[in-house]
């Protein structure tokens, strides 16, 4: 626990060192202004762009609007679920950027949520006075540090991303999440890489259903749809790092629901 522990710091140290040099020093968390993210691989990104739309075609949507139908009590309990499971990444999250009180908070609700709360399935730490929760990843982390962004990037399947957040979310599967780390990094008894995976896809889907209309509007009414794509996604991006609920630019509460790409 101790060397992944290790490799997790130096890893971050080394982003951190690699993107502020030739800054002089200087914190560049000013840089995840939307505007001052370039799109160096723009040629690319559309055609990975192209690719994850075709994919989406004819998987995610198929499979998100039958999932849609499925009872409010169900779609509530798997997104539960699917948050209380994403705390793994939170609370370390939380220790690194200071905010203790949040991790403290966090771990609370993880242990309420997966006892009570039957593997998170019932948020039960509402219930208990627990304030809302906040998703914190590595990216974030890094931003709050004066890390800068770098250049915006599509990912294959994973969608949206930025160099920065690329590179830190690769910290998940070196011991960064301890979900991944008991599921496909040791052999335990009672979990398989499968459920890694498992739980991965179904977030995917989660989401497309959570976002089925504003996508498909969002498809049809834009004249250019990777370039829609690419300002929501960035204004939201900068939204969680600040962990503000402001409106950011042009960007509308019902255009996206949320953004995951850790």
């Amino acid at each position: 626990m101790f060397r992944k522990l290790l490799i997790i710091v130096s890893t971050l140290l080394l982003i951190t060192f690699n993107a502020n040099a030739g800054s002089d020093g200087e914190l560049i968390l000013k840089k995840n202004q939307p505007s001052e993210v370039k799109d160096c691989f723009e040629k690319l990104n559309r055609a990975t762009f192209g690719f994850n739309q075709a994919l989406d075609g004819v998987l995610f949507k198929p499979v998100a609007s039958v999932y849609r139908v499925l009872p409010s009590p169900v779609k509530t309990g798997v997104s539960n679920s699917l948050d209380n499971l994403s705390n793994l990444v939170t609370i370390p999250n939380n220790i690194l950027q200071g905010e203790l009180k949040k991790a403290g908070v966090n771990t609370g609700r993880f242990i309420v949520n997966t006892t009570i709360g039957i593997l998170g399935f019932v948020d039960a730490a509402k219930y208990f006075g627990f304030p809302d929760y906040e998703k914190e990843d590595y990216g974030q982390s890094l931003a709050t540090m004066g890390v800068g962004p770098g250049c915006y990037i599509v990912l294959p399947v994973l969608g949206p991303s930025t160099v920065r957040d690329a590179a830190a979310s690769l910290t998940n599967f070196i011991g960064g999440d301890a979900w991944y780390n008991v599921t496909v990094n040791n052999d335990t008894q009672y979990f398989s890489d499968f459920d890694y995976y498992a739980s991965r896809v179904t977030s995917g889907v989660d989401f497309r259903a959570k976002n089925y209309d504003a996508i498909d509007n969002l498809e049809k009414n834009s004249i250019d749809f990777y370039a829609s794509v690419k300002s929501l996604y960035l204004q939201d991006r900068q939204q969680k790092i600040l962990n503000t609920n402001k409106i950011i630019e042009t960007q509308d509460d019902s255009d996206w629901e949320e953004i995951e790409t850790q």
